[in-house]
């Protein structure tokens, strides 16, 4: 729970000031809607993400596995593009909240005064070189961090509302500003619905928590299938921390709205992103503030530390595997390296400014909640859970209204996720065609009948002529036997059909199971993959691998124009076969000796 609150509990930092300075009087209430809708709308959602995906993957992998082929890797991209916008405005907007805390500190020198962008560029890179060196063992003073900063909000909160209950009429003042301003309260509660996207700030940290479910010890009978236990241990994290999170906003709120001035929280102001901060200063001295101010600034920079540790387990999961980054990204350092710089930039651009990055940071966590709550309701409609599914629907419709809300009144969040979003589409593109002639398989195996096959290959050669599997007719293998004999002096007996039945192209690595099949007296070796070329090249080089034959591959011309075919290839997996067929093998073994043969006429 703490590895998870490190991001979520972190919140508390400035999410009481964001509110404050978003919706004004009205924030207690916008704060008890948005306490509603976590309650009744994400945790619900999530709790059942844990059910169908407790391996850590999330909402992403469930809507990945749910909409195929390259609609969902467009989609995966689109969500990774809205998720490194939630993981790195986190980074930045965490380490500028620090910066706020430190500079803010009554002890602090005045010269720090007008260099929080240098300071938080600092806390930034002291991040990177966290991760450079290693982060296994300093997660673990996540449990420490969590701790001491939840005890200190909450003798904040305890002392602020005493102070409240000791002082009534600063109630009544709150009260008396909300209904003058906003009139009758069932005009203060319609004011707030439209508001609480502004808060949307305290919904972050569930992705999180469906993220460290490896880390949780489920029962001794779990299995890798079946983990009942950790999935269990997984709701009640989620549900402690959403219990835990909405009290605190809830009284965080009343207190910082009925206890400081308003001008407080505009730009420049005390209180501006360090409402309990302030609290913590005015009623319990400056010792504890700057002990309140320290732990504030620990946690918030390990919450940059959690963003940084989401994005390395989301990235290396998806773009390599899809083919749609470079091989490095697989690595560690080099993607810390990317972030940072990423980091340093939006740093830069928004001056270190927690309110200009608040509805960034809103954005990328309500279009994540989003995704995970449409991904359970079509989870629930396939398996034909009506009620569920009516359910989760109308909370993915409340979560809508609030991302679209968030999107009209804070646009420069869409805008920073559409640039993610463009990125990582050009990056994936342009590392998709670069890696395209790479050999792909990650296993190839041959069933019985296909060994038979190729062990009554004579004299160590085998000879495998490329078939289209779209037709199987007796006169089309009589076809293409007949060009090849006279083209390449083949002998009727010392020959096998390839077939590659490209299953789902957007696919970048498989497993290749070699299947041996006889047709109208033929012998077909059949695969599935995603792409005809590199299938071949890979069922070539592993019979010469592993079998020790010499295989030749026989091909025809493919009709067409070549610009025609080689969209063909890297869209369908189709297209000009020989050349590009001899292109992955010649990529695959630079050796010409030992390479396959490959012909075409």
């Amino acid at each position: 729970m703490c590895l998870t609150g490190v991001d979520y509990f972190s919140t508390l930092g400035y999410q009481p000031a964001i509110a404050a300075l978003a919706a004004g009087a009205v924030a207690p209430i916008a704060t008890i809607v948005l306490v509603v809708v976590t309650l009744a709308g994400a945790l619900p959602v999530y709790r059942r993400v844990a059910a169908e995906s407790p391996h850590g993957t999330g909402s992403i992998a469930m809507l990945a596995k749910l909409l195929p082929r390259w609609g969902g890797k467009l989609t995966v991209l689109v969500l990774l593009g809205f998720a490194a916008t939630d993981f790195m405005i986190t980074m930045t907007l965490s380490a500028a909240d620090a910066t706020a805390h430190l500079v803010e500190n009554p002890f602090a020198p005045a010269a720090l005064h007008g260099q929080e962008v240098v300071i938080t560029l600092a806390l930034i890179a002291g991040l990177g070189v966290v991760f450079l060196r290693g982060f296994n063992e300093a997660i673990r003073l996540a449990t420490v961090l969590v701790a001491g900063f939840l005890a200190v909000n909450l003798v904040v909160v305890v002392v602020s509302l005493a102070h409240l209950a000791a002082s009534p009429d600063l109630v009544v003042d709150w009260w008396g500003v909300l209904t003058t301003q906003h009139g009758d309260p069932l005009m203060v509660v319609a004011i707030a619905l439209i508001v609480f996207p502004r808060l949307a700030l305290g919904l972050s940290g569930f992705e999180t928590g469906v993220a460290v479910m490896p880390q949780i010890r489920g029962d001794a009978g779990d299995t890798e299938q079946h983990p009942e236990g950790r999935i269990r241990g997984a709701r009640r994290l989620l549900t402690t921390s959403a219990l835990i999170m909405s009290g605190f906003l809830i009284t965080s709120s009343i207190a910082t709205v009925a206890l400081i001035p308003a001008a407080e929280f505009q730009p420049g102001g005390a209180a501006n992103g360090r409402a309990l901060a302030y609290l913590a200063h005015a009623f319990l001295g400056e010792g504890f503030g700057t002990v309140y101010d320290l732990f504030t600034i620990a946690i918030l920079w390990f919450a940059g530390a959690s963003a940084m540790a989401g994005l390395l387990n989301l990235v290396p999961r998806y773009l390599p595997r899809y083919g749609m980054a470079p091989a490095w990204a697989r690595a560690t350092r080099p993607l810390v390296l990317v972030f940072t710089a990423i980091a340093f930039l939006i740093t830069v651009v928004f001056q270190a400014s927690v309110d200009a990055q608040g509805g960034a940071y809103a954005t990328g966590v309500l279009v994540l909640i989003t995704s995970a709550a449409i991904a359970v309701t079509l989870a629930a409609r396939r398996r034909g859970q009506r009620k569920a599914a009516v359910g989760f629907g109308i909370v993915s419709a409340v979560f809508t209204y609030t991302t679209v809300a968030n999107v009209i009144e804070r646009p420069d969040g869409i805008k920073i996720a559409g640039c993610f979003i463009a990125g990582i589409v050009l990056v994936s593109l342009v590392s998709r065609v670069a890696r395209s002639t790479e050999l792909r398989a990650t296993a190839v195996r041959l069933d019985p009948a296909a060994q038979a096959f190729v062990d009554a290959a004579p004299d160590g050669v085998v000879r495998l002529i490329a078939h289209e599997p779209n037709d199987t007719s007796a006169e089309r293998y009589r076809s293409k036997l007949r060009h090849a004999r006279c083209a390449h002096q083949l002998p009727d007996d010392d020959v096998l059909f390839l077939e590659i039945v490209v299953s789902d192209s957007s696919d970048f690595e498989d497993d290749l199971l070699v299947r041996g099949v006889e047709r109208h007296g033929y012998r077909v070796l059949t695969v599935r993959g995603s792409t005809v070329p590199n299938g071949i090249a890979a069922v070539s080089l592993h019979l010469r691998n592993v079998l020790g034959l010499s295989p030749h591959v026989y091909f025809r011309w493919t009709e067409g124009s070549p610009l025609t075919n080689l969209l063909r290839f890297l869209l369908f997996g189709e297209g000009e076969i020989a050349p590009t067929t001899r292109e992955v093998l010649r990529h695959a073994e630079s050796d010409v000796v030992r390479r396959p043969w490959v012909h075409a006429s």
